[in-house]
């Protein structure tokens, strides 16, 4: 077998990364990226972007710092190019703000981001209702600018985007060597993983030119987050609601929890109300799978499941995601022995 047949399912950054990773690091591989939606219709177009690490409990700590910082560092580098400007990556300082002292004031991934350091009393007065405090510079992301480049970046590798929508793995088998799946939410009906389930989020995008620091309460709830042409403010967590359509009176909440965290966004405009549905599960799922139907075969890689961390987490999940393959192709290329009886 010469060139190994890839279809990555799901075009948010989880399969656009995976893809780019493939085409990178696995050679004499043709890559097709199929999703019935692309940018900037997906969940990842939504998300606020920030680099603050979502913890995943049933993965080892070791290993969640590793994919925090294979991401950060790869987006520190592009951060850090003349590419900034087009992918909207950029550092932001800030706060994360907490109304009691946290069980773990120092997390995981402080000595990742930088400059880490515990707020100062006189940092504190801005927030009167909270006691303690992480001062810290981190990367926000913006999707909806991060998600086309990483399609130019697979077309110019040679992958092809195709639009279209799958209802079963087994539609790919005939043309497909293997197949990745990065079909988040859709991964339900796809593979029938019933663990998996929407969280949902409502966030408003609003005109605060003014604001430059990230405020966020250590609870991840509420969070002002300034990005390039307008600042996130958010959010919401609704376990298991599909409904799309903005709720009037969850922006009215989220407003009033933002300008508690920072009065001046009493002076924000050009609101407006968006929804997305975070993947949930109760781990990432990273995982081969060889699927068996009326004596075929279908290798599958999975790759979804981030939940609120997909940001935070989806470079260094790529790279895990693309070493898993990379084992699926050498089984592939390695021929099986035959018996000499």
């Amino acid at each position: 077998m010469n060139t190994v047949r890839v279809a990555v399912v799901g075009a948010g950054v989880m399969g656009l990364s995976t893809a780019l990773c493939i085409s990178k690091l696995v050679p004499q591989c043709s890559i097709t990226v199929i999703s019935d939606k692309f940018t900037p219709d997906t969940t990842s177009d939504v998300a606020a972007g920030i680099l603050i690490p979502h913890a995943y409990p049933d993965t080892p700590v070791h290993k969640q710092k590793q994919w925090f910082r294979e991401t950060f560092d790869h987006l520190f580098a592009i951060a850090n190019s003349a590419e900034a400007g087009e992918t909207c990556v950029h550092l932001v300082s800030g706060w994360q703000v907490f109304e009691s002292i946290p069980s773990e004031e120092v997390p995981f991934w402080a000595d990742v981001v930088l400059g880490f350091r515990k707020m100062t009393e006189a940092e504190l007065k801005k927030f009167p209702q909270h006691v303690f405090g992480q001062a810290f510079t981190t990367l926000k992301c913006e999707g909806a600018a991060y998600l086309p480049w990483l399609e130019k970046r697979v077309k110019e590798s040679g992958g092809v985007l195709l639009t279209r929508r799958i209802e079963d793995l087994w539609e790919l088998h005939s043309s497909f060597d293997i197949v990745v799946n990065c079909s988040g939410l859709g991964s339900r009906q796809l593979v029938g993983d019933l663990k998996i389930f929407p969280l949902r989020g409502q966030l408003l995008k609003v005109q605060a030119p003014w604001v430059k620091h990230f405020i966020r309460d250590g609870s991840g709830l509420t969070y002002v987050y300034p990005g390039v042409s307008n600042v996130t403010l958010g959010g919401s967590r609704q376990k298991g609601d599909w409904n799309l359509v903005p709720d009037a009176e969850i922006s009215k909440d989220i407003l009033s929890r933002c300008c508690a965290l920072e009065p001046s966004l009493y002076g924000a405009c050009d609101i407006k109300e968006i929804v997305g549905l975070r993947p949930v599960r109760a781990g990432i799922r990273l995982q081969k799978e060889i699927l068996a139907q009326d004596g075929r075969r279908l290798t599958v890689v999975h790759h979804y499941g981030h939940g609120s961390g997909g940001f935070s987490m989806h470079w260094g999940t790529a790279l895990e995601a693309t070493r898993l393959l990379s084992e699926c192709v050498q089984d592939l290329r390695t021929p099986i022995p035959t018996s000499k009886l």
